[in-house]
């Protein structure tokens, strides 16, 4: 956190104090200028008032045990001067040495995460129902994680097989050794089961050394169900977050916990991309916004401090409590590329956090540093079962496909795929929309094996759509297909709007400057060249999230002439086989189906 603002904080603190209080003793009560460890003290052997906690923290790693690639394996870093780079980041061998290097001075020392730990994982995780990494998990010390919205890709039994071990119950054991599951808690205080009405795993936890102990209360967004299969949920409901934190803070208070971290799968979004944006500076187009903010503002200010997640953003911002006091609300990004570190000073006279005295910064997991050998055997002994499957060439690529953008090449790509897969189920397949959500990662051009540059192999599919979908064939209206496009930016998506990638053939114009459902602009809609008729029947290709109406899209749950195809992945692999060769590789879509109007 930036000098400047420590000292605004500490200023205000200074005025807010009244002159008859204004002694050493209770400045140094308000405002620790440094805490002592508990060997410290006044000469006697007893430990001094105050205790720094280390707090190291990341979220959103989704299986990422080896380096991502491309721009999901880079961070944006905030020059001097006012410009940025990027900077190379991630991987579990280097997250490994870099916490461990963290911890080292640091005798009370915590390790938390905000969810989405697996799910949407690479293949070196995700062909093993991500057993991996758990178990890296358990070697990086991790001591309490969030659930996240991705921690029920395979429902509530798979995430309890997950927290307590045992071998899957299709795929069964995959190696000789039992799994024993995480050596840490997942915390679902919001997430119960609609017949117990009760949570389906540990609410909260309290971390303990010596006199010291901090408690952990652990919820997901509540509109999980609106992003995960409705398998994947079945049963459960989502609650509130700020209701469920409050609830069980008070839970805590009464057990004699007063210091109190929520680790909650929902975030925000910082006005900067850079990891290291000063989120608290003054000035137009700074802060951040997006849920989180309602959130942090409206949670009871006896949480001390909010870990976050969900949005892949990073940031460290002040968000006051209703109570008006500093609060520290972090992200660390996405899949292992930042670890945020934030120091509690903890008050033993009152069991509480000093406020005023906290500092977080996000750190970068740079690969500049030896990596860590046991995640390198844990890496090579996983590779070792999963190299017969990820290692077979599926297609040929001519240069990079990337996933961002409001239309992204390999969001097109895929949907192309998806209408191939579509025509040969019914011949009477219009089109296809994908998701970006499940559009996980892009396709590189460099060889990131043995496989030569341009080859994609089925690992790297894996990589790009690890859910498992089915591909799903409907019926709808023109006039719901016109529906379906305008609610990419109205109802769930009004703020944040989620454009569907379209397959060839489907164009229209997305006017930004418009609002609401408007901003999907109805007399541009075309299908080859043709405008949509209300009345006519088309026939389209989704994935079976959407087909259930998954995104915030009702419409598509309303579809008709339900048929149901081969796995997404299968779809992507047969058409990049049919469509590519060595000699012949497929180019990057050119992403000219939707025209934007900013």
């Amino acid at each position: 956190m930036p000098a400047a603002l420590r000292r605004r904080r500490r200023t205000s603190a200074l005025l807010a104090t009244t002159a008859a209080l204004a002694t050493a003793a209770a400045l140094a009560a308000a405002l620790p200028a440094q805490a002592h460890t508990d060997k410290g003290g006044h000469g006697h052997g007893r430990p001094s008032r105050y205790q720094d906690v280390q707090l190291l923290s990341f979220n959103d790693l989704h299986g990422n045990l080896e380096p991502p690639s491309g721009s999901s394996g880079r961070v944006t870093e905030l020059q001097p001067d006012g410009t940025t780079k990027t900077v190379d980041a991630g991987g579990a061998e280097y997250l490994a040495t870099h916490l461990r290097t963290a911890r080292q001075g640091h005798p009370y020392s915590i390790t938390a995460a905000g969810g989405d730990m697996v799910g949407a994982s690479p293949l070196l995780s995700g062909l093993f129902h991500d057993e991996p990494t758990v178990e890296a998990l358990n070697k990086l010390k991790l001591d309490v994680t969030s659930v996240g919205n991705h921690e029920f890709d395979e429902g509530a039994r798979e995430l309890a097989r997950l927290q307590n071990g045992g071998c899957h119950p299709t795929d069964g054991c995959y190696t000789d050794k039992r799994f024993e599951g995480a050596d840490y808690p997942y915390l679902a205080a919001n997430v119960l089961d609609e017949k117990t009405k009760r949570p389906i795993l540990k609410p909260y936890w309290v971390w303990k050394k010596k006199d010291v102990k901090i408690g952990f209360i652990g919820v997901t967004l509540e509109g999980t169900p609106n992003i995960v299969s409705a398998d994947g949920v079945k049963g459960l409901a989502f609650k509130d977050e700020v209701e469920t934190i409050d609830k069980y803070a008070k839970v805590l208070q009464r057990q004699g916990v007063q210091s109190i971290v929520a680790l909650i799968h929902e975030g925000g979004f910082p006005a900067s991309g850079a990891y290291n944006y000063d989120c608290d500076a003054a000035g137009a187009g700074s802060g951040i916004s997006g849920p989180i903010v309602d959130i942090a503002k409206n949670v009871t200010p006896a949480v001390d401090a909010l870990v976050t997640g969900h949005t892949h953003n990073a940031y460290v911002c002040d968000i006051p409590d209703p109570s008006g006091r500093s609060r520290m609300v972090t992200s660390a990004a996405s899949f292992g590329r930042l670890y945020t570190d934030t120091t509690l000073t903890y008050d033993r006279r009152t069991g509480d956090i000093a406020r005023t005295a906290v500092k977080s910064a996000n750190r970068v997991v740079t690969r500049d540093v030896p990596k860590a050998q046991d995640m390198t055997d844990l890496i090579a002994r996983w590779n070792t079962l999963a190299a017969p499957i990820g290692n077979r060439p599926i297609g040929w690529i001519s240069g990079d496909i990337g996933n961002t953008g409001t239309e992204s090449p390999m969001g097109d790509l895929i949907a192309d795929a998806q209408l191939a897969h579509g025509k040969e189920l019914d011949p009477k397949t219009s089109l296809a929309l994908m998701n970006p959500g499940g559009v996980r990662a892009g396709l590189t051009y460099a060889a990131k094996g043995a496989e030569g540059d341009g080859v994609v192999t089925y690992a790297e599919g894996f990589t790009v759509q690890p859910f498992a979908n089915t591909v799903n064939l409907q019926d709808f209206t023109g006039a719901q297909l016109v529906q379906v496009l305008k609610e990419q930016v109205s109802g769930p998506n009004a703020a944040a709007p989620k454009i569907l990638q379209p397959s060839a053939g489907l164009t229209y114009t997305l006017d930004m400057t418009r609002s609401g459902a408007d901003r999907v602009v109805t007399d541009s809609i075309r299908l080859n060249g043709a405008a949509i008729d209300p009345a006519a029947t088309y026939r389209v290709a989704t994935n079976s999230f959407l087909a259930g109406g998954g995104d915030g899209f009702p419409t598509l749950g309303q579809g008709t002439n339900d048929v149901v195809g081969s796995d997404d992945l299968a779809a992507l692999e047969k058409y990049l086989t049919a469509n590519s060769s060595a000699g012949s590789p497929i180019a990057p879509p050119a992403t000219d189906r939707i025209t934007v109007v900013q």
